[in-house]
C-alpha cells in the first residue's frame, strides 16, 4: 500500500512538472489550455480515486465525479 502511494505521489509530481513545462512553451493559447486541462483532469482523477478512495465507492459516485470533471472541462474550454 505504501509503495502504491509513493508511485501516485511521484506521478502527481511529474504531472505538475509537465504542467509547468507546458505553460512555458510557445504554443497557441487554445492548444496550451487544452494540454493544461488534460493534465488537470488526470491529476483530479488520480487524487479522487486514490486518496479519496473513490475506487471503492459505489458506481454512482464514480460516474458523478467523472461527469463533474467533464462539465468543468467544457466550461473552461468554452470560456
Amino acid at each position: 500500500m505504501k509503495n502504491k502511494l509513493n508511485y501516485t505521489f511521484g506521478l502527481l509530481l511529474l504531472l505538475t512538472l509537465a504542467t509547468f513545462l507546458v505553460i512555458n512553451l510557445h504554443l497557441d493559447a487554445f492548444v496550451k489550455k487544452s494540454f493544461i486541462i488534460a493534465l488537470f483532469s488526470v491529476k483530479f482523477l488520480v487524487v479522487a480515486f486514490q486518496f479519496m478512495e473513490l475506487e471503492k465507492a459505489h458506481s454512482f459516485w464514480k460516474i458523478s465525479t467523472v461527469t463533474l470533471l467533464i462539465i468543468i472541462n467544457l466550461i473552461v474550454i468554452i470560456s
